[in-house]
């Protein structure tokens, strides 16, 4: 068990009473919004890195790959707090193809006792076209960072690029940073964040919570980090629903 987390903690977990609350339309736990203020008014440092993703579009991969202080968040942009972009922090976005980040983080809620139950696979895949999930719509978290490339000091990646060529996400992640690695170093990062060596490791795979937060025998947290898996489970006409739904998304904006 995490040492952070005390046996006090747990057993308030396992009684604990799931809410939801929202911040300019965006769904977010309750816990979240009630601290708002305190979120809004986080001060970022000018040399502090931001990974920012939609849940489940391959943070954890992101975040072993950069230094010094570095913060993560699924905040879309809007509800990012303002000292982040006033001091021109540097932001790696991690993008991912939405039908698999729709399949991660149907297994995500799953198995995350602190969100909502996601229901059947097809409640889910029409909740999360309408946007009605946790952190809200995936098409405006992605198409609002998206639009700020130009205006802040912004990463676009993706994470199908960093499964297939890691070394290349990787040295464009350190040339964004300022950093000159070595080629001994570089060859550590890309071992450490593949994901076999960060499903086995106890530092990213989450496996020291408890049950009553992380239920793992429902579905691992680290779970196959594929790309395609939705080949798997997308109907003929879910995929023609969602296309047809993406197709208007990308014309409207």
């Amino acid at each position: 068990m995490d040492p952070a987390v005390t046996e006090e903690m747990v057993k308030g977990m396992e009684n604990f009473q799931f809410t939801m609350g929202h911040i300019e339309g965006v769904s977010l736990p309750s816990t979240l919004c009630d601290v708002w203020d305190s979120i809004c008014n986080f001060q970022a440092r000018e040399d502090d890195i931001l990974i920012a993703t939609y849940p489940k579009a391959g943070v954890e991969l992101a975040q072993k790959m950069a230094s010094p202080r570095i913060l993560k968040t699924h905040f879309p942009i809007n509800l990012v707090p303002p000292s982040f972009l006033e001091k021109k922090v540097k932001v790696v976005y991690v993008a991912r193809n939405a039908k698999d980040c729709m399949v991660s983080y149907y297994y995500f809620q799953k198995m995350n006792k602190i969100l909502p139950d996601p229901g059947t696979w097809d409640s889910y895949f029409s909740a999360f076209l309408a946007g009605d999930v946790p952190w809200g719509s995936w098409f405006d978290h992605v198409i609002g960072w998206w639009k700020a490339v130009d205006k802040h000091q912004i990463l676009f990646i993706f994470y199908e690029d960093m499964i297939k060529d890691p070394m290349h996400e990787i040295r464009k992640v350190m040339k964004f940073l300022g950093k000159d690695l070595s080629d001994e170093v570089l060859e550590n990062i890309k071992y450490r964040t593949s994901f076999q060596a960060m499903k086995e490791n106890p530092m990213s795979n989450y496996t020291t919570l408890p049950k009553a937060i992380f239920d793992q025998t429902i579905s691992p947290f680290m779970r196959k980090g594929t790309v395609g898996d939705w080949k798997t489970h997308f109907s003929v006409a879910q995929n023609i629903i969602f296309d047809e739904e993406y197709k208007w998304v990308k014309v409207l904006h």
